[in-house]
């Protein structure tokens, strides 16, 4: 199987290198963080400039229709340059319009970088279990009206538009039952926290008090939406390990380098054997899950969904494992400065962290992994 990069795909991972460099430098991000309120219009005007918003919208609506793989290698630039714009939250609500046709108007404004979204998904109970919703979508006349709250919604107060789940039928923890909306961020009703988070990323608590939308909000059917939610959930899995294996790429190098510097007793601490070791133990941790994240991406292209759920899982739960690794041992390496702002260090440390506890952790994910039908067959 070839690995290489296509033309477009190293292209696009170029691209985001230059602009980095020149535009997005570390001390340039936390001037965005401090004085920007978290976020760049210019940054975003970039993105779009360079065709990542366009790159997983169909071609039907002026986007170049790229895959998860396509996705991964602008992910790895993302988690490299700990870019701190709402851009996984813009292609994961693109991902749940591209499932549920009907709204090709919005994608063409993703593509086009005029409108931003977020997936408003989670609870304060359901932990990592997205199917455990306690928001009410209530049939009305001329649709139907929502409440309920969504916690810790990844750049909800930067979005324009929201992705929601919510229960029209069944109990609380049913698959079955659950509606998928797109409602306007400023809809009557809607009312937002927004807060920054440890990484310097922006969420929000959301609450949704008597928001009344039309049957056209609705994305797919009533009460059908696991499927879909469970997929594009996936989908962010997959999207997030691959920018933890950018952010452990940089981690990397900002350690070696480091070491290279840094003396004691008269001589650079990567001297030490016993500290080359360890240098070793990272670089195979980050092939390790360099290799799982590549597969997760290409498997989400598979038909079968078990497949697709369990390799997803085990890149999430390996890649989990990695990214503690590095991260801690980066730390350590680096001393002091490790956990200090004014290195990128700790900020990676910091995204990576927060990578490790979206959309499922280790213990979640490997949970998930064993229970999938047919695992005992698998591990045999």
């Amino acid at each position: 199987m070839n690995f290489d990069l296509s033309e477009q795909q190293q292209q696009f991972a170029d691209a985001m290198r230059r602009w980095m460099a020149k535009d997005y430098s570390f001390d340039q991000r936390k001037k965005i963080i401090h004085e920007q309120g978290s976020v760049s219009n210019a940054a975003w005007a970039t993105l779009v400039e360079l065709g990542m918003t366009a790159l997983p919208v169909p071609e039907a609506q002026g986007g170049f229709n790229g895959n998860a793989v396509d996705m991964m290698v602008v992910m790895g630039e993302i988690g490299r340059g700990l870019v701190v714009e709402p851009y996984l939250a813009t292609v994961m609500g693109a991902e749940f319009l591209k499932r549920c046709p009907g709204h090709d108007d919005v994608l063409e404004q993703v593509g086009q970088g005029t409108i931003k979204l977020a997936c408003a998904l989670g609870e304060r109970q359901a932990r990592y279990d997205l199917f455990d919703i306690q928001t009410t979508a209530t049939v009305q006349a001329n649709g139907f009206v929502l409440n309920g709250t969504k916690t810790v919604v990844v750049h909800g107060g930067q979005a324009d538009a929201l992705i929601v789940s919510a229960r029209s039928s069944g109990s609380t923890r049913d698959t079955q039952g659950i509606s998928l909306f797109l409602i306007k961020a400023d809809a009557p009703g809607v009312t937002l926290r927004d807060y920054r988070t440890i990484d310097c990323q922006r969420a929000a608590d959301i609450d949704f008090v008597n928001v009344q939308v039309t049957a056209s909000a609705l994305l797919g059917q009533v009460g059908a939406g696991w499927d879909v939610l469970d997929a594009v959930a996936d989908y962010g899995a997959t999207l997030l390990c691959a920018e933890a294996v950018g952010a452990m790429e940089a981690l990397n190098t900002a350690t070696l380098d480091y070491m290279k510097t840094r003396q004691q007793f008269g001589v650079p601490i990567g001297k030490f054997q016993a500290l080359q070791h360890r240098m070793a133990e990272m670089y195979m941790q980050l092939e390790q899950a360099r290799s799982m994240a590549t597969l997760a991406a290409v498997k989400m292209a598979s038909p079968d969904v078990q497949e697709r759920r369990r390799t997803v899982s085990a890149a999430k739960a390996r890649i989990g494992q990695a990214l503690k690794y590095v991260g801690q041992q980066a730390v350590q390496l680096h001393g002091g400065m490790g956990v200090t702002n004014e290195l990128p260090a700790a900020h990676h440390f910091k995204r990576l962290s927060i990578i490790e506890l979206t959309l499922g952790d280790t213990d979640h994910h490997l949970a998930r992994f064993v229970a999938q039908p047919d695992f005992k067959s698998f591990a045999e």
